[in-house]
This record gives C-alpha cells, sequence and structure tokens, in this order.
C-alpha cells in the first residue's frame, strides 16, 4: 500500500478540491498522483509556496519548500 500525504496543509490546499492521505495499492499509480497533484499546488495555489515531493518508505510526502515570502496564503498556514 502506498499513501500520498501532504504535510502543512496551507490554506489554499484546505480550500482545494484535493485530498489528504489517498492510498493506492501500485507505487506508479501513486506516484503519477503524487506529481499531479504536486503540479496543481504550484500552478494552481496563490504562489507563495511551492511544493515538492519526498518519498518516504512507503509515502510520498508532498511539502512546502522554503519560501521567500514573508506571508501566507490566507493565513492557514501553521509553519508561519
Amino acid at each position: 500500500m502506498y499513501k500520498i500525504i501532504v504535510s502543512n496543509q496551507c490554506a489554499c490546499f484546505k480550500k482545494s478540491n484535493l485530498e489528504n492521505n489517498l492510498k493506492f495499492q501500485s507505487k506508479d499509480e501513486a506516484l503519477l498522483k503524487t506529481l499531479e497533484m504536486r503540479d496543481t499546488m504550484n500552478d494552481d495555489f496563490c504562489g507563495k509556496h511551492e511544493f515538492k515531493v519526498q518519498e518516504v518508505e512507503n509515502n510520498f510526502i508532498i511539502a512546502m519548500s522554503d519560501s521567500t515570502s514573508n506571508g501566507c496564503c490566507g493565513g492557514g498556514c501553521s509553519s508561519h
């Protein structure tokens, strides 16, 4: 079982129709969905964060990269 985990969910993620903790039987299917989600988050969200993918055991983690902005998208980020 492979799982997609979005860490540090910002306000844009919470407002989106994307889901967290998705599970897949196939590693390839999970990776494709992870990359699709990352691209959507980088292209369609407010742009104050950049998202990256990390593989940890059977999990694909979508995390925020270090941002140069001082603000946050909608004030919903717990990391600021």
